[in-house]
């Protein structure tokens, strides 16, 4: 049931009123920010069809076909072959391809086209996912062209993207699109209390730090990110109040040893959020819209000490950096020069 599922109601309504009139696109985009419920949303209209007993038009969520058609029995590590098939649910009407090496290969496209092909075997109509559709390569991407082209009656294809225009133009107009909206920050809060038994406090945090992504929310570990924001929050600290340089440098050196660097970057998006609302202090007085609620008084203290810092070149500083982190940057010499910066 669409009930069920968080935010994007405009989406809702849309999906409701094409099934109430028997318009359920064979091919349809879902595009949208990473973890705003595109997939879900995605098996929930295909369990519209599947369902065997509807109501208001929309999955019953509890009936066989509705339980199977949800439930993937996903290849293991060691499958070398996972990627030349579709992986079909415990419902043989719905399935999904899966990448290889973070690309959609031609195999798995074929497969899916040939599949296309054959009727439905249980339910009215038959549905295959690409989740992150983006990710097809050259090969695969016109190979699926063959088949939205003229896709059979009773097929229907679900492309799911965060980055719509890296598909090609020819699949975007052979596709209808629904666009989703980040979701509103106090929806991810009740969702995270009610259904993930998050504490208040915890939803809050979660809720504001997921930038309209209920599947970000879900992922913070609130305790581990308090702990990291603790070190992020002291480079602040030590840049506007103490300036002392070598304990930035220190910091710097820790940020890239053994147990922490892989999290380099996520470290960098909570310095980056942290700085954030230091400006958004200094620039309007006011912390009612700060993401780090919790430290609403520690960072006024940081925004008066702010002075003529540079506080949209230093996160001008950390976006440079992660567009370099493509390119195997040196972390540490990185990490160096943007504390030696906001020091200056």
């Amino acid at each position: 049931m669409f009930a069920s599922l968080t935010g994007n109601d405009a989406i809702k309504r849309t999906l409701r009123r094409l099934l109430a009139k028997g318009r359920v696109p064979n091919s349809l985009l879902l595009a949208g920010d990473e973890g705003v419920g595109k997939r879900q949303f995605a098996l929930e209209l295909a369990r519209a069809f599947v369902c065997v007993d509807k109501r208001d038009g929309e999955a019953c969520g509890v009936c066989s076909a509705c339980m199977r058609a949800g439930t993937f029995s996903w290849p293991k590590p060691d499958d070398k072959d996972a990627h030349k098939r579709v992986i079909f649910s415990d419902h043989i009407d719905v399935g999904t391809v899966v990448p290889y090496n973070r690309n959609i290969l031609v195999d798995g496209i074929r497969h899916l086209e040939s599949e296309a092909n054959f009727r439905p075997y249980e339910a009215p109509a038959r549905f295959f996912i690409i989740d992150d559709a983006e990710k097809m390569n050259d090969a695969a991407s016109n190979a699926l062209l063959k088949t939205l082209e003229e896709p059979p009656a009773t097929t229907h294809i679900f492309l799911i993207t965060s980055r719509p225009d890296a598909l090609l133009p020819t699949i975007r107009s052979r596709c209808q699109t629904l666009r989703f909206a980040p979701i509103e920050t106090e929806a991810i809060e009740k969702y995270l209390t009610e259904d993930r038994a998050f504490t208040s406090d915890e939803a809050r945090l979660a809720a504001r730090l997921a930038r309209g992504s209920i599947g970000r929310a879900v992922s913070i570990n609130v305790e581990k990110f308090r702990t990291a924001r603790e070190r992020m929050a002291t480079i602040l600290t030590h840049t506007l109040e103490t300036g002392d340089l070598a304990a930035l440098l220190k910091i710097a050196e820790e940020l890239n040893d053994a147990k922490n660097k892989d999290q380099f970057e996520d470290n960098l998006d909570i310095l980056e959020s942290l700085i954030h609302d230091v400006w958004a202090i200094q620039t309007s007085g006011s912390t009612t819209r700060i993401v780090n609620t919790d430290l609403a008084e520690r960072l006024a203290v940081l925004a008066e000490n702010s002075g003529s810092s540079d506080l949209p070149g230093w996160l001008a500083e950390i976006a440079t950096i992660r567009e370099n982190l493509i390119v195997n940057i040196n972390k540490k010499i990185a990490a160096d020069a943007l504390f030696v910066s906001m020091s200056a």
